[in-house]
């Protein structure tokens, strides 16, 4: 088979901020082939980051309006290849990023097959995607440990997050299904990936997920603090569409920061901070709670790793003498995000060196 339409899809997803680097050994090409047929390669490639309807994707590319919009419902309700709206009966669509974006939406259609390839292009995609800045992700802090008298921002709470979203969803965690048919992983609870959109109806007959309510989202936060996963969302101020809920040994975030030792591959304007005063060195925070090993034994007490720790409050909740707190970092330490999707990609796009205007507004072509 030609791989040539394959190569150009790489090309592509490696323009956009978010990165798709190439390999070797192909890996990548092997990858896209699992996801895409020529066809879905070829259409991918004549999108854009800005939505749009088919019959202006038609106008804009020359290509046939017959079947088009079936075709795109079909790239993003069933096969999650791209992302799409549905404003009422028209639907606009537009192209998304490896990660976070075509990975995610392979959930349903992940196998074995996919997650050896998977395991095997992280080695080089982790690489470049830590390298780049801002980082992808930002751990969002136990809301009820943050501490008493401290301004918090609303991208730090994550009751912010669900309390502007209209629309809301819950998936399986695609990494801890990969870990899993790896044979590898853990036994935290699958199902704690929640979408978030600004209005209703966005999740209704979607391929990834289940839809829910508010509440329903707010307890899968609550199951998941109590599992001892740290929260992570987007790195904006605002527009935050996703929260992960993760664990060290699986996701791809904290497994950079635990075997690569990508310390700041996800942001947190706060630290653990144990006081040996109380400490009676039970344990239970290094050994259940800290998902980055960023809590040590010591001779009479445990002390927190402050350049590990990336603040998520998960070995506050359980302390049974309320011997740690969580220290909001100075001003001079603390990184503010990009307002939004569109800055986050300016600044990303920079800190890479790409130049990916030609996918930002529709051109005719």
């Amino acid at each position: 088979m030609n791989d040539d339409i394959y190569r150009r899809l790489a090309q592509v997803l490696d323009t956009l901020p978010n990165g798709f680097p190439s390999t070797e050994t192909g890996v990548e090409i092997k990858l896209l082939k699992k996801v895409f047929t020529p066809d879905e390669a070829d259409l991918f490639c004549d999108l854009t980051l800005t939505f749009e309807t088919a019959s202006q994707i038609a106008e804009r590319t020359g290509r046939p309006l017959e079947g088009l919009e079936e075709k795109l419902v079909s790239m993003w309700r069933e096969r999650g290849q791209i992302f799409g709206i549905d404003l009422g009966g028209v639907k606009v669509f537009k192209i998304i990023p490896w990660a976070v974006g075509i990975y995610e939406f392979q959930l349903n259609r992940m196998d074995r097959e996919f997650a050896e390839l998977c395991d095997e292009y992280n080695q080089v995609f982790a690489e470049q995607f830590f390298h780049a800045k801002p980082q992808l992700m930002r751990v969002i802090p136990v809301e009820e440990e943050v501490p008493d008298g401290k301004e918090i921002l609303p991208f730090d709470r994550v009751s912010a997050i669900i309390e502007k979203g209209e629309s809301f969803a819950v998936a399986d965690c695609i990494c801890r299904k990969e870990r899993k048919l790896l044979g590898e992983g853990c036994d935290k609870p699958l199902e704690a990936c929640l979408a978030i959109a600004p209005v209703p109806g966005v999740f209704d007959e979607y391929h990834w997920g289940r839809p829910i309510s508010r509440e329903e989202a707010l307890n899968v936060l609550r199951t998941s603090e109590e599992a001892g996963l740290v929260h992570q969302a987007f790195n904006v101020e605002e527009g935050q569409f996703f929260i992960c809920n993760c664990c060290g040994c699986c996701c791809g975030v904290l497994r950079a920061i635990n075997e690569l030792e990508i310390h700041d591959g996800s942001y947190s304007n706060y630290y653990a901070e144990i006081d040996p005063e109380y400490c009676t060195s039970c344990g239970i925070c290094a050994d259940e709670r800290c998902q980055v090993n960023a809590i040590e034994e010591g001779d009479d007490t445990y002390t927190v790793i402050r350049e590990k720790c990336i603040g998520c409050g998960l070995c506050m909740s359980t302390c049974p003498t309320d011997a740690i707190k969580l220290v909001q970092k100075a001003p001079e330490e603390q990184i503010h995000p990009p307002k939004n999707e569109r800055e986050w990609f300016k600044e990303r796009g920079r800190s890479r060196g790409v130049d990916f205007s030609a996918y930002e507004h529709p051109v005719k072509r």
